[in-house]
């Protein structure tokens, strides 16, 4: 504070966009997580702290809730919780079960859910999908139908950012909602705000978000919507846990309040980032990452035809992210290989995650990034590659 009184908060943010234009051109960060924040972000979290039940926080997080909601497609009140997308995710477990959670997994980050089910004591099953492949909701339907009453929550991730899929979820939810006392939570974290995510429309109970991938924000931020109907569940719940306990966002969401000390600075820059989005439109702003996701696979099949070699996208058409693509190498190119060359021209890619960390890179074409920017970094890969 000392250093803000003596060259005022205007002063500081001019010296701070300098240092970070100076060392970081934008336009050149492409993981698919975090991914590249704008300058006038930090900007915004250069605000002075206040206290967090102070009335000018509190009109902060009421003034976030009506765009919030917007994102998310919903009449629910938003949750704001400091910790990453994966604190909602153990939320989710904790407090929507408390009979057997059925896990659908088609990467890394899918099968976190059935992670933390066994860490935190829950019962739980898998429903596996072969990586690059979507969960279906037929297969789904025959396993809910095969043990009715078995199940009492179903977990999916919408954008599987390791495989670069993007599953089903309308129809999953639907098929879901044809059984009675089955909830279903949905990992939102690499598509919301990419993708288009109807939470009351396609009816589901829990939706998590982070605040570090297609919102284009520093990480540390978790965002969740829950339904009546979760909200229910939880009550029923016992040893929900303390930090994550929904009932107390809930309670405190009605007061414009978090449970406990958010990151306030964090808040600022959300309260910015949700003026930009919606300046640019939630329809608008799925179509430019459609876009991009069209244009790199487009590129992957220009890239195969041009050196004979089996360059390809590893999900199916139909069930490609809009945020993330995984793309495939042929023998004798490693996905870290191709992050270092890359790299060396001032660009950031990332290998593969996981299984197909060596077999596989990964561009994370979400949050601010623009189609111009894309063709830049496509003209780096052909030059590499």
């Amino acid at each position: 504070m000392r250093l803000v009184n003596r060259i005022g908060l205007d002063g500081l943010s001019a010296i701070t966009s300098r240092a970070m234009n100076d060392r970081i051109p934008f336009g050149r960060f492409f993981l698919p997580g975090p991914t590249e924040v704008p300058f006038d972000l930090f900007e915004a979290m250069l605000r002075p702290v206040a206290g967090h039940r102070s009335a000018e926080v509190t009109k902060v997080v009421a003034g976030l809730q009506v765009d919030a909601s917007r994102l998310f497609r919903t009449d629910r009140p938003v949750f704001l919780s400091t910790s990453s997308a994966t604190g909602m995710m153990e939320a989710a477990i904790t407090n929507l079960t408390h009979k057997r959670v059925l896990c659908l997994s088609c990467g890394s980050f899918s099968h976190r859910f059935f992670d933390i089910a066994q860490a935190t004591g829950r019962a739980a099953d898998l429903m596996e999908a072969d990586w690059g492949d979507p969960n279906l909701p037929e297969t789904l339907r025959e396993r809910l139908a095969a043990d009715p009453g078995r199940y009492d929550l179903v977990t999916v991730v919408h954008s599987e950012s390791s495989t670069g899929v993007l599953n089903p979820i309308m129809d999953l939810a639907a098929v879901v909602n044809e059984f009675e006392d089955v909830l279903i939570a949905v990992d939102t974290v690499s598509s919301l705000s990419g993708a288009r995510v109807l939470t009351d429309e396609w009816g589901l109970d829990f939706v998590l978000a982070g605040s570090q991938k297609a919102l284009a924000l520093p990480p540390g931020l978790a965002l969740a919507v829950a339904s009546e109907r979760a909200l229910e569940r939880a009550s029923e719940v016992e040893n929900r846990g303390f930090y994550f306990d929904l009932l107390k966002f809930e309670k405190n969401i009605e007061k414009s309040q978090t449970p406990n000390t958010p990151a306030v600075s964090l808040l600022f820059a959300l309260e910015r980032q949700l003026t930009r989005i919606m300046a640019e439109g939630l329809e608008a702003r799925c179509v430019r990452h459609e876009e991009m996701a069209q244009r790199t696979c487009a590129w992957v099949d220009e890239v195969s035809a041009r050196t004979g070699k089996p360059y390809r996208v590893l999900a199916p058409e139909g069930y490609r992210s809009p945020c993330v693509t995984v793309i495939m190498l042929p023998d004798g190119l490693s996905g870290p290989e191709v992050v270092a060359r890359v790299k060396s021209h001032g660009y950031t890619v990332a290998a593969g995650y996981g299984r197909l960390k060596e077999s596989s890179f990964r561009i994370g074409h979400m949050g601010e990034h623009t189609i111009d920017e894309l063709e830049a970094l496509l003209a780096i890969l052909d030059e590499v590659l």
